[in-house]
């Protein structure tokens, strides 16, 4: 299975990684995105079965992101972790089409309880 991994931040791409990893997802093909722009685009030609994105991100947003994917109808697996958690960041993460918000920080713990329903 394709995990893309979409945050600005070099470091927590990979701690996202690392922790993947650490929950044992590691031996999943990991693809990383610098913003959003770069996401969609490597979404659309790579197909990934799930995107973990940061919600802030220059040039494209990660909820700008998850609209376009689903406004294009691709149903991808597609979750945020960010440091920012307000009431109206999770509705509308929901009513975009978003299957899980985790924030920072996190554990492999988490991970693990997020994503093995997802990647089995």
């Amino acid at each position: 299975m394709k995990i893309l991994v979409a945050d600005d931040s070099r470091v927590m791409r990979q701690i996202v990684v690392r922790t993947l990893r650490q929950a044992g997802f590691g031996d999943h093909d990991l693809i990383e995105a610098v913003d959003g722009q770069q996401a969609l685009e490597i979404a659309t030609k790579e197909q990934p079965d799930l995107i973990i994105s940061d919600w802030n991100m220059p040039n494209m947003t990660g909820i700008d992101l998850l609209r376009r994917l689903r406004g294009a109808g691709n149903k991808v697996k597609f979750g945020f972790v960010t440091s920012e958690s307000t009431a109206e960041m999770k509705t509308a993460a929901e009513d975009a089409g978003a299957d899980f918000f985790i924030i920072k920080p996190f554990t492999a713990e988490r991970f693990d309880e997020v994503f093995a329903p997802i990647l089995g």
